[in-house]
This record gives structure tokens, sequence and C-alpha cells, in this order.
């Protein structure tokens, strides 16, 4: 559970709330049994003193109407030096739907929106940035379009009726580049969306309590996409305006944490963990492989054929294979499939799936071998690492049938 960090002015500011710690993840219930509402908007500024009055007067306007009283704004600023917190406090005297923390000891944006979503008591989950190059006005369509069960509603600028105002072409570049760099990465993330770079959107927060979120720089979306459960997904078109007051935060140490970010969240996704058990399993049967391929071929032991050596030596490894991913790699996708009928019919794909990998394999063997002279130890290793991602993604898709990819 996270604890609450009192701010030392609380007592003297009543807009000012405590800004949650601890590890970042969101709570299924609504913080301290308070009254649930149906919308949470956090706001997360720094130095935005100029325009947090504006955004806050143009949300109650167009969200009063919508949900009354079910609904506030969440502001998390990071302790800024033009004291954007202390306006936000004045205004949340005069408007009790805003609530604001003011985060000292960290920094940034996206753990900025965290914090805010753990101190938030709405059923949905929604961040938009205090500059207003988020238009307002896009919040209740984002909300009209999380209706019929959609987890996640995202506003896109590359949708119909989304765009860019004047953003110049080495802008434009760089950031059709950091998307494709993305899609690269992570196709399963970042191709959800058409604007994965997005910072205005919707969550139901069902779909991402309990999930332990790791994000680094300032693009969320693609946290919540990849950590959250979500199912579901619609767009909304809104055309990026250009900040009239205050300086931008992007520059282009925001680049070399984006690409951290997605190497992060590669080696984490759920994808990456099942293969590094299919490939940890995998070692295991390489070490039986070698073994019973040296204890049959090589010369100095029995010295049989290499082909019908590498045969009996990969029957044995496939084996051994089959019974650690069951039981492992693979364990949740077969809890439903219990039984010996079932388990023996998985072995018998899991072997023809092999089989075929290990036709693969003693033409690789045989081709670096006998025509390439290449040394039998080290073309065995070769052939059975371009094997294996032959082999993983087949008996994903055939032996053990399941989405959790």
């Amino acid at each position: 559970m996270s604890g609450v960090s009192r701010d030392p002015e609380l007592p003297a500011r009543l807009g000012l709330i405590g800004c949650p710690t601890g590890p970042l993840v969101i709570s299924p219930e609504v913080p301290d049994g308070g009254l649930r509402l149906r919308l949470s908007l956090v706001i997360p500024t720094y130095n935005e003193r100029q325009n947090i009055g504006e955004l806050v007067k143009q949300l109650t306007t167009l969200l009063d109407p919508v949900l009354g009283d079910s609904y506030e704004m969440v502001l998390v600023d990071d302790d800024s030096q033009d004291r954007t917190w202390e306006l936000a406090a004045e205004i949340a005297t005069s408007n009790p739907k805003l609530r604001v923390i003011r985060r000292q000891g960290e920094k940034g944006l996206s753990t900025a929106v965290i914090r805010g979503w753990q101190a938030a008591r709405g059923e949905i989950l929604a961040v938009i940035d205090a500059d207003l190059q988020h238009p307002p006005e896009v919040t209740v369509a984002l909300l009209d379009a999380l209706k019929d069960q959609i987890d996640l509603a995202v506003g896109s600028r590359h949708v119909e009726g989304g765009g860019v105002s004047d953003w110049s072409f080495a802008r434009r570049i760089l950031s059709r580049g950091a998307q494709l760099l993305g899609l690269l990465l992570l196709p399963g993330v970042l191709g959800r969306v058409s604007d994965p770079m997005s910072g205005y959107f919707m969550v139901r927060r069902s779909a991402i309590a309990g999930a332990e979120l790791s994000p680094l720089g300032y693009k969320i979306l693609i946290e919540v996409i990849g950590r959250g459960r979500i199912r579901s997904i619609a767009e909304v078109g809104y055309v990026f305006r250009e900040r009239t007051e205050g300086a931008s935060k992007v520059t282009w140490r925001l680049y070399p944490q984006y690409l951290r970010h997605l190497v992060r969240l590669r080696l984490t996704t759920p994808a990456a963990t099942r293969f590094m058990r299919f490939a940890l399993v995998g070692l295991s049967g390489l070490v039986l492989d070698m073994a019973v391929l040296f204890f049959l071929s090589d010369p100095r032991s029995l010295g049989f054929g290499l082909t019908r050596s590498k045969i009996v030596a990969a029957e044995l490894a496939i084996v051994n294979n089959f019974f650690w991913n069951d039981a492992w790699t693979f364990r949740d996708l077969v809890r439903g499939q219990r039984g010996v009928r079932l388990r023996l019919r998985r072995f018998v794909k899991f072997n023809i799936v092999c089989g075929l990998g290990l036709v693969l394999n003693v033409l690789l063997l045989n081709l670096q071998f006998n025509l390439l002279h290449i040394d039998r130890y080290f073309a065995n290793l070769t052939a059975i690492c371009i094997v294996t991602l032959w082999n993983y993604w087949l008996n994903l898709k055939l032996s053990w049938r399941g989405s959790a990819v």
C-alpha cells in the first residue's frame, strides 16, 4: 500500500493534499474509503502558473454540465520555482473540485501522473497537459468514447479530426521517428494506437489497478498499454496547439529516456518473460543435446554417425524441454487443459514442431560441418540458436494455444 507524505504547509493551505508514496501501483479501491467519482483528471505541472487558472476555468465549464459533482481535477506540481502549486491551492479554496499536490523529492511528468492517480477517487483516470496544448473541450469526447466497455480512450493527432498546428519539419520527423522506433521494439504495444506518443487520454481504473508501473521520461501511455489489462481502445482526434504562455519542457534529453523506457518495457513484457523461460529450458536441452551428441558421435567415444547421433540427442532434448515448458514456461496456458490425454496431445504437437525444427537443425549442422568445415560443436550450437526462434513461435501458436504473447 502506498503511504501519503504530508506537505509542510498543509495546515495553512487548505487546497493542498498529501502526496502518495511507495510503489507506483494504482489501488482498485478509492483511497481512504472516500466517495467514488466518475472521473479523476490529473494535471501534472512544473512552472505553469500562467496557464493553470485558464485551464481549470475551461475544464470546470466543460465538465460541470456533464458530470456535476462526480469528477475532480488533481493537480500534481513538482515544487515549481514559480510556485504553481501555491496559485493552484488558492484556486482550490473557491473550486472544491480541484485538489492540489505539491510534490517534493520526486520529479518527472510520468511519475507525477501516477502519484495523482494514486490519490484520485475516480472510476476513470485521465491526464491532460497544463499548457493548453491539449484542447480541454476534447475531454468530453474522450469521456463519451469510454462508453460500451472501452478500457482506454486516447486523444490522437493521427486520426480524422487530429493534427498538429505549426510544427517544424524537423519536429515532425523526430516525432514520427520516435514512433517508428517504438513500433520496431514494441509492435504489440505501440501498434495498438495511431498516436502512442499522446499524453492526453483516459483509462478505466480497473484496467491498470494492481500493475506496478515503472515509466521513464514523459511517455506514460506506452507504460499503460504495456503493463495494463487493456482489451479495447478508442481514439478521438484532436489538434495539438502551440503553447502561448510559458516555456516548453521538451528537450533532447527526453529522447534517450524514451529509448531506455522502450528497452526496459520490452524486456519486462509477458512475451519477453515467456521467451526467456523458453530459452532457459532450451539451454538445459542444449546441455543434454551436446552431452549425448559427444557420447554417441565423438571418435573418442562410441563414434556413431553424426546424423544418427544428432537425431537421438535431439529427441532426448525434446522430451526434456517439453516437460519443463509444460510445467513452467506455458503453465498459465495449460491450467484449463489438465489430464493425460491433453498433455499427450501437446507432447505430440511439440514433437512435430520440434521435429520440423530438427530437420532444419540437421541441414544447418551438415551444411556447416561438411561443406564449410566448421567445428561440429560450434556448428551444432549455431543451428540450435537459429531453430530456437522457430520452435518458440510455432509451439506457442500450436502446442500451447493462448493469447499471452
